[in-house]
């Protein structure tokens, strides 16, 4: 029924370990073969490309349905429709930023300080030239093929680059002077095959079961028994995403309680629970979170 295409290249590994994780594993002869495909009913063609093209390629109706990041939706100013961000990247689950960076000794302390005629590299022209003619500044503004970061101070004034943690423009000696867009990765459709209803339900089927998987990362299930007197001093601690799941036990000796909570707080979680007469206390991973 769809034809999907996923990015090639720092979202590639990220975004197989997603599908993957959805239960929808991505299949490949090699690791860097471009056809590929998912045992799914759903999905008739995975092809593997670079996410700069795939918001051009699913607008005009080469796919159904991909994968890619704002930046690049933005940049090609493709016509897709949007089922929603996936918040994960290539290091974090934080989004990405394009930005603004000159040397960290320049004078610049903002876009409006810079001079008409201001030499920058970017690999977001288009994106780039939008923003500099909004802010009025005349910009000669080049393409980059990689190492943009290295181009300054000798190559070009200024740099517009992607960064997820900043470390990169850092150790180069930048400094971030203006943010152009936070872009997330998003699964975008082709507006006609989204206006399909069979195909509609296919891609928000497929789009809960991704979205399922990010929402269960970093999130553990507890479950515990709880004596009668213990109950409210026990389900006050517990950082539950929804009330609690109470139920009472065989006989009436208490309660078994069980809810999802941050993994980042179980070693703290733990032990108070014991401390307030909580027993038999399980962590359980979970895989997926659909509300």
């Amino acid at each position: 029924m769809l034809k999907l295409v996923l990015p090639k290249g720092s979202l590639e590994q990220a975004t197989m370990k997603l599908f993957e994780d959805a239960d929808l594993g991505v299949i490949r002869s090699s690791s860097v073969a471009y056809r590929a495909r998912i045992d799914d009913p759903r999905i008739d063609e995975v092809r593997i490309l670079r996410p700069q093209e795939i918001p051009v390629y699913v607008a005009d109706g080469l796919f159904d349905l991909g994968v890619t990041g704002r930046d690049w939706i933005t940049e090609t100013a493709s016509t897709v429709e949007s089922l929603g961000e996936l918040r994960y990247s290539k290091a974090t689950s934080n989004p990405v930023r394009v930005v603004l960076a000159v040397a960290g000794d320049s004078p610049y302390r903002s876009t409006a300080d810079l001079p008409d005629g201001v030499r920058v590299s970017t690999e977001y022209p288009e994106l780039t030239r939008r923003f500099f003619a909004d802010a009025g500044v005349e910009a000669r503004i080049s393409v980059s093929y990689g190492a943009t970061e290295a181009k300054v101070p000798d190559i070009v004034d200024a740099v517009v680059d992607l960064t997820e943690t900043g470390r990169a423009l850092a150790a180069a000696g930048l400094r971030v002077i203006d943010t152009l867009l936070t872009s997330y990765t998003e699964l975008i459709a082709n507006p006609v095959s989204f206006a399909d209803p069979d195909k509609a339900h296919a891609m928000t089927q497929i789009h809960t079961l991704l979205q399922g998987v990010l929402d269960a990362r970093g999130k553990v299930l507890v479950k515990v028994n709880v004596p009668s007197g213990a109950l409210n001093a026990v389900i006050g601690i517990l950082p539950a995403m929804k009330s609690p799941t109470v139920n009472e036990l065989f006989g009436g000796e208490g309660f078994a309680v069980e809810t999802v909570v941050p993994r980042r707080d179980i070693n703290v979680l733990i032990p108070a629970l014991r401390d307030l007469g909580a027993t038999d206390i399980v962590e359980m991973p979970i895989s997926k979170i659909v509300p």
